[in-house]
């Protein structure tokens, strides 16, 4: 019945379109108004790169007939004298949500909701392709009014909800026509998103790297159902496919979601638009590689109230800058070479777009380029510039009528004509009379200040220094000045001015006092010569702009290291290596290698550290942390083994850097624990300001997380998470065994399929591409390690059990707490073990944890490492080993092995990180003594050859993030004493993500 009434609206809609011409009239006469419009002796801006002096610009019937210098007016036409005024095109916002109602919200429920719940559609609710927003499409002429006074003639909308979001519509805001005119196109570009829908409770994605891995799937499917491989109809991945051949709009919101959507795009071939969030300066080379475009907000960050000391001191450093930095983005892009258009769709007052637009300007975007992005790029972008974006023939007359350089702060926009149709947004023929006063009255002098915009001034009057309250009207020729005289007793008396405005320049009229008796007044117009210096200053000043640094917030630095040759004199060489521990030892590193270890050596260029009483390390190696990551946990199913940490990885955490301070240099960035079956992990170097892709490690392994107990049957997540398989520790074996089950036939499906001639392959239906499968299967064929996230003893037996079933082997326990017991069987398998030194008891299922654990399996045979999984215990970890000489007294050297080798071995990486060996990377810690004491300080840590950490620099840079950050107060406090508008400070608390933290995205 649905489907009838959406078949029945939209004929009635196409008859609308089609039969307008011939409906009958029976309101007025039907004559239609055919006559020209000609607008003469205007600087008209044809285009941001056309511009004609003194030219005419012909409309007729909501096109433009003619523009230039010497156009022909035809006998039959109103003209417009536009002397001294400029014509602009109207701007176009091609993100926007004009007209469609904000979707309700699901109706909320304890319980979770894990399936779909539509049919006929895809398995997922947040996927909606076959989303129209022309089905609900409603025209708001209140919001259409305000973006038509910030200059905006054409609007692409769309409903702003959902990953996939259906397709768009191309609106004239047009308040004097109907529908059948102002949608200029129904389906003109289709939106996505990593955002999960309001109307929809279903739980999957719940996290950032779930809704990437969703659209993988996605684009995956659509493949194979275009292919004609699918049995039954899905409508979404119909839609899906039938809008490939429109603009794919992307809303990332942020310079890393930016990179991430592109990211996917190359993935599947394809070249999105991507909506930014106006931070983009901050990663610029990665965003101009990307070779995409941009659709940019011109929300800037106002200033904080900074004037309470305590407070200004928690506001990070990261946002000071930013506040000081965003104006600069449009500046930046446009000298990457980076083609954007403008969107007015994060300001909350369309009156505030114009405001950042000029400010934008005045940091310097150049005026042409600006243009463009108002105009002529949007409506390239959208495949519309044969109808909109200029004012060429034939071309819909959309126009801006202003008094002056739109991107001047004194411009005012007179009209705005869309389709031909008139919008006063200022009285052309109102006299402006904003300007600075000389005021005169019985005698005494004031200084009278009219600002504001010319239908709606304000004014400010002083008497020397001091300000006088006052309040002022002009309307209807006419301007009314209230105010209370200085120094009387009754506040409730006023002094009334009027004036008759005739002309601009000085003003007179009648004053009547508090006393009843009138008198005359005079207003002397100050001319723009005689600006007062504080007024001067204003305007030549330039803000001072701070670098922008990588990351972009404090220890951010403005240069990536490089690699050095160094030679590092008579240390303590801890090797990790057979040879053990080697006193006053010379270590030689060039080319990011270490190349040679011995005595007396010598390197000419080499910069020489006399390393004398100090040690020497290899980096050490965090097998399990979730530091530098957006999110940690996709806990919408009971197997997220299509997610991928690497999709997520964040650059920009400062846990990086304090991880250096530690020693630490590598680190696996493991899943959480929210199921069974988690996602794959991302190996990283810590290369702090490096981007997401220059921290993963090349050539790294592949891992995945596997997780038992209590989080994955989600004893601890509330009595309302009781729905999702498994629920007991019986069921987490059967997960396991159904998934490992199904995978072993999927590989088998697909073997036979490619073994199939080409010939037979093309007869066959391919079966489906599934990245979860594809991922299990690399298990199966030995080419994907598994970390098991891990306590009990029975449900380590029991993995082990299924992994001997299926015939491959776990390569680490992580945690591990119960190790101890089952340590023989462990060896006998094959596993490593990684655990804490001495957390137990901290929940039910760790009350048999023990010290002793580490020493207990290391002694049996078993590769053991120490971990953190903490961002705060990761950069002690040097004192962490230190514990199992106390604990299960292990030799300081091996004690050592399990922060550097033992978990490099873990990793599969032994044979390039984790120790001091010739022709291994050159991942390095010099240590003022004991890498083990509580006292030791990693004074540098270095990365294939490149120092990331120095304690000096770091002490240096401590202070000038310090006197940065007073700059900027300073800066801040001096934008309040100017009256600008100021924002309570925002303290941002660092998220510490661990196994079972859930939060979609940082």
């Amino acid at each position: 019945m649905k489907l009838k009434l959406c078949f029945l609206a939209l004929f009635s809609f196409c008859i609308s379109v089609t039969a307008q011409e011939y409906f009958p009239k029976n309101d007025g006469v039907k004559t239609k108004n055919s006559n020209y419009t000609a607008f003469k002796n205007a600087k008209i801006y044809v285009s941001p790169t056309k511009i004609i002096d003194n030219g005419t610009l012909l409309i007729q019937n909501g096109k433009v007939v003619g523009v230039g210098s010497s156009v022909s007016i035809p006998e039959n036409s109103v003209t417009v004298d536009l002397e001294g005024k400029y014509i602009y095109p109207s701007f176009i916002d091609m993100y926007s949500d004009f007209g469609i109602e904000e979707p309700k919200k699901a109706q909320s429920s304890n319980t979770p909701q894990y399936d779909a719940s539509r049919e006929g559609y895809y398995w997922n609710d947040h996927i909606m392709p076959e989303n129209r927003a022309i089905d609900k499409f409603s025209y708001d002429n209140k919001e259409a009014k305000e973006l038509v006074e910030a200059g905006f003639g054409v609007v692409n909308t769309h409903i702003s909800d959902g990953i996939v979001r259906g397709t768009s519509a191309i609106i004239a805001l047009n308040e004097n026509s109907t529908n059948s005119e102002r949608i200029l196109t129904q389906e003109a570009s289709q939106f996505l998103s990593f955002e999960k829908s309001k109307s929809s409770r279903q739980s999957y994605p719940t996290s950032l790297m779930g809704a990437i891995a969703l659209l993988r799937q996605m684009y995956y499917d659509a493949q194979w159902y275009e292919g004609g491989n699918a049995d039954g109809k899905d409508l979404s991945l119909e839609a899906l496919n039938k809008n490939k051949s429109l603009p794919q709009i992307f809303v990332a919101g942020d310079k890393f979601n930016d990179l991430r959507a592109d990211k996917l795009a190359d993935e599947f071939n394809l070249n999105y638009i991507i909506k930014g969030g106006g931070n983009e300066f901050e990663r610029i080379e990665e965003i101009a590689q990307t070779n995409t475009s941009y659709i940019i907000p011109l929300d800037f960050p106002t200033a904080y109230d900074v004037t309470d000391p305590y407070i200004a001191n928690k506001i990070a450093l990261e946002e000071m800058l930013l506040w000081n930095q965003a104006p600069t983005n449009p500046k930046v892009l446009a000298e990457n070479n980076i083609t954007f258009a403008f969107t007015a769709s994060d300001n909350k007052k369309k009156t505030e777009f114009k405001s950042n637009l000029i400010k934008a300007v005045s940091y310097g975007l150049d005026k042409t380029k600006a243009l463009e992005a108002l105009t002529t790029t949007p409506a390239t972008l959208l495949n519309k510039s044969d109808e909109i974006g200029s004012l060429e023939k034939g071309h819909y007359a959309n126009f801006l009528i202003t008094s002056g350089d739109v991107f001047e702060k004194e411009t005012t926009l007179y009209e705005n004509w869309v389709q031909g149709n008139k919008h006063v947004v200022n009285d052309m023929n109102t006299i402006d009379i904003r300007g600075k006063y000389t005021l005169t009255l019985n005698g005494e002098s004031y200084d009278l200040t009219i600002n504001g915009e010319p239908k709606k001034v304000k004014s400010t009057l002083k008497k020397g220094d001091s300000k006088i309250g006052s309040d002022i009207d002009y309307s209807n020729g006419w301007l009314n000045l209230f105010y209370n005289p200085e120094g009387e007793a009754n506040k409730n008396e006023y002094i009334r001015l009027s004036s008759k405005i005739t002309a601009e320049g000085n003003l007179k009229g009648t004053a009547t006092l508090t006393n009843g008796k009138t008198t005359s007044w005079t207003a002397t117009k100050n001319t723009s010569e005689e600006k007062d210096e504080d007024d001067k200053k204003d305007d030549n000043e330039q803000p001072k702009l701070f670098p922008v640094s990588y990351p972009n917030k404090a220890y951010g630095v403005k240069t990536l290291p490089e690699q050095e040759t160094i030679l590092f004199k008579n240390a303590t060489v801890w090797t990790s290596e057979d040879a053990g521990v080697l006193e006053n030892t010379d270590v030689l590193i060039k080319n990011g290698k270490i190349t040679k270890i011995g005595k007396d050596l010598s390197s000419g260029g080499a910069t020489v550290i006399d390393a004398t009483g100090k040690h020497l390390t290899a980096g050490i190696i965090d097998e399990h942390s979730h530091i530098a990551a957006a999110s940690i946990n996709e806990a919408g199913h009971n197997s997220s083994a299509e997610v991928t940490i690497e999709d997520v990885v964040n650059p920009d955490d400062s846990d990086i850097y304090r991880n250096l301070s530690g020693g630490v240099t590598t680190i696996q960035i493991l899943h959480g624990s929210a199921n069974p079956i988690g996602g794959r992990s991302a190996i990283i170097k810590l290369k702090w300001g490096e981007d997401a892709d220059g921290l993963l490690l090349n050539n790294r392994p592949k891992f995945i997380k596997f997780a038992l107990g209590e989080n994955v049957k989600q004893s601890n997540w509330g009595a309302s998470n009781t729905i999702r398989f498994p629920q007991t520790r019986m069921g987490v074996e059967q997960v396991f065994t159904d998934y490992f089950q199904r995978a072993k036939e999927y590989d088998e499906q697909w073997k036979a399929f490619n073994g199939l001639s080409s010939s037979k392959k093309s007869k066959a239906k391919a079966p489906r591409y599934d990245v979860e499968m594809e991922t299990l299967a690399e298990i199966l064929n030995k080419e994907r390690f598994i970390s098991c996230h891990s306590y009990v003893q029975s449900e380590i037996n029991m993995l082990m059990k299924v992994a001997d079933k299926f015939d491959f082997n776990i390569n680490t326990f992580t945690h591990i707490l119960e190790g101890y017991k089952v340590a023989d069987k462990m060896k006998e398998h094959g596993v490593g073990g990684s655990t804490f030194s001495d957390w137990w008891a901290y929940k039910y299922e760790v009350n048999d944890a023990i010290p002793y654990n580490a020493a207990i399996m290391h002694n049996q045979g078993i590769t053991v490492a120490i971990n953190s999984d903490d961002g705060e215990m990761s950069r002690r970890l040097n004192q962490e080993a230190a514990k199992t000489v106390k604990y299960g007294g292990m030799s300081e050297e091996e004690a050592w092995k399990f922060v550097t080798i033992n978990p490099a071995k873990l990793l599969h990486l032994d044979d390039r990180i984790g120790s001091i060996k010739e022709g291994k990377d050159a991942d390095l810690v010099l240590w003022s003594e004991h890498p083990m004491s509580v006292y030791a300080i990693a004074e540098k840590t270095i990365i294939e050859g490149a120092v990331y950490y120095d304690y000096e620099k770091m002490k240096e840079t401590e202070k000038e993030v310090q006197q940065t950050k007073n700059e900027l107060i300073n800066m801040m406090i001096s934008e309040k004493n100017k009256g600008v508008k100021t924002q309570a400070p925002k303290i941002k608390e660092d998220e510490e993500f661990h196994c079972d933290t859930l939060i979609y995205q940082l």
